[in-house]
């Protein structure tokens, strides 16, 4: 008679605040404050790239780990003592390119260094299993980050000139008089310039961090995720042609300050919203083309009772 009362008792939900949660999670945030403070200087000199347009996703990469955190928290169990010398390991590793990177003054490193230490701490204070649920938050916070600059560059130039062909081929289709002078599309009476800021790679790096989070969300089989992951580059350079496209169409309709307007103003907020659209539809797409296939236990036991195949979307 006792046996369901144990069970309810095991089965009852657990809280940060039960007695066993309450001192490794004080560890765990004390450490992560004490971090944060030493790497205050670092922080601060990385929040000035979140005032660049191509960055300003910055801030909400922090925001977006706490609530990864807090919606997928499990209890900290006992830790071996082999995985808290890992995660001292790795503090220590973190904490010695900082200083070496501080030494020979190389900021873009110093801020990088930061990542490694956060995951040390975690690592520290509850071992391998709490990378199971904290693993992908803490793996989001590469976002927070500029590109690097060399990498910046290889993308930066090829990005143009397809934008601008592209483009320009989309302008031509809809019987729009126009052609392409290196990153300048010509249209009667007016330049259009393709400049670095029109790329594209501003929108492919936010919108990988978006595709990257919904990926994290959404309930889909690993495939899956990982193709909306990919998904981000298509889709931004689609999303940057639809903005170069109807600059040029109101320019052709003389239309210059709607057009300036667009190109500038409201491409901000409109671009990343379209962005959002096309990854829905990608979703769509691929839970009506694709489906799993699932086997339903037989109700009952019986001679010759054989499995009934079930077929089942793979996005229900």
């Amino acid at each position: 008679m006792n046996k369901p009362a144990t069970a309810a008792v095991a089965t009852a939900p657990r809280s940060i605040t039960d007695p066993d949660q309450i001192l490794p999670f004080a560890v765990l945030i004390g450490l992560s404050v004490l971090l944060l403070i030493g790497f205050g200087k670092t922080m601060f000199d990385l929040s000035d790239y979140w005032s660049d347009p191509q960055y300003s996703h910055g801030y909400l990469v922090p925001l977006f780990s706490l609530v990864w955190f807090y919606l997928r928290w499990e209890p900290i169990g006992d830790v071996p003592t082999w995985e808290r010398w890992s995660g001292a390991a790795l503090l220590a590793f973190g904490l010695g390119i900082w200083l070496f990177a501080s030494y020979l003054g190389i900021p873009y490193i110093e801020m990088v260094a930061f990542l490694p230490c956060i995951i040390g701490v975690f690592l520290l204070v509850g071992g391998v299993k709490i990378m199971r649920w904290a693993g992908p938050g803490l793996g989001m916070m590469i976002f927070m980050y500029p590109l690097p600059g060399f990498l910046n560059r290889a993308l930066l130039v090829p990005l143009n000139r397809f934008a601008t062909i592209a483009s320009t081929f989309c302008v031509q289709t809809l019987g729009i008089a126009s052609y392409r002078t290196g990153n300048t599309i010509k249209l009667l009476g007016q330049d259009l310039n393709v400049v670095d800021a029109c790329s594209g790679l501003r929108m492919a790096t936010i919108f990988l961090a978006m595709a990257v989070g919904v990926a994290l969300l959404i309930e889909r089989p690993m495939w899956m995720r990982i193709a909306v992951v990919a998904s981000a580059l298509p889709i931004a350079i689609v999303t940057n042609m639809i903005r170069i496209v109807v600059t040029a169409i109101l320019y052709s309709f003389k239309l210059g300050d709607s057009a300036q307007a667009v190109f500038h103003d409201l491409a901000g907020y409109i671009m990343p919203i379209i962005a959002l659209g096309f990854l829905f539809l990608f979703l769509q797409i691929l839970d009506n083309l694709f489906i799993t296939v699932e086997t339903a236990k037989p109700k009952m036991a019986g001679a010759g009772l054989k499995p009934a195949m079930k077929l089942k979307g793979s996005g229900a």
